[in-house]
C-alpha cells in the first residue's frame, strides 16, 4: 500500500517512528515532512498529504500534529479525503469498517509511539464494509459536489 505522511514540527519524533513501523510491514511511504523543528503550519502539510489521496497518488495517509485535531479539519477540505483522529482500537476499526476514512489523523501529544503501532495496524487491515455505509458515503459526496463552488459566509472568515 503507498501511504502518504506528514506532520508538523510537534510530530516529527512521531512521524518518523510510523514511517519505520509502516515501512517495517512492507508498504510504500510517501513523506511529505516537516524535517526541521522550526515552528510550521500543519494546513500546509496537511494539504499536501490529502491532495496526494485524493488524485489517488496515495492509497491513504498518516497526519500527525499536537492533537490531530487541526490536520483532520484542513484534510477534510479535499473531495474525497475522509480524515478522522482516531484515538483508541474501536475509533480506528469502525472509521474504515464504517467510514472508510482514508487519512488517520493522530495526536503526538497523546500517547507514546510504540503505543500506536496496534492502532495503525487495525486501521490498515480493517475493510471497508459496504451496504448501508456505501449509501451513507454517497450522500457525503454528493454534499461535497453540492457546496464544492459556494462561498464561505464572511462572517465565519473573521
Amino acid at each position: 500500500m503507498r501511504i502518504a505522511i506528514a506532520s508538523d514540527h510537534r510530530g516529527i519524533a512521531l512521524r518518523t517512528s510510523i514511517q519505520k513501523l509502516l515501512e517495517s510491514w512492507g508498504h510504500s511511504v510517501l513523506d511529505e515532512g516537516t524535517c526541521h523543528e522550526d515552528k510550521v503550519d500543519y494546513p500546509d502539510y496537511a494539504a499536501a498529504v490529502a491532495g496526494l489521496v485524493m488524485r489517488g497518488e496515495a492509497d491513504r495517509g498518516v497526519l500527525v500534529c499536537g492533537t490531530g485535531i487541526g490536520m483532520a479539519i484542513a484534510a477534510n477540505k479535499f473531495p474525497g479525503v475522509r480524515a478522522s483522529v482516531c484515538c483508541d482500537l474501536q475509533t480506528a476499526e469502525a472509521s474504515r469498517r464504517h467510514n472508510d476514512l482514508n487519512v488517520l489523523c493522530i495526536g503526538a501529544d497523546s500517547k507514546d509511539s510504540a503505543d500506536w503501532a496496534p492502532l495503525i495496524q487495525v486501521w490498515l487491515e480493517t475493510e471497508f464494509e459496504g451496504g448501508r455505509h456505501a449509501a451513507r458515503l454517497d450522500k457525503i459526496r454528493q454534499l461535497e459536489r453540492q457546496f464544492a463552488n459556494t462561498r464561505p459566509d464572511s462572517a465565519h472568515n473573521a
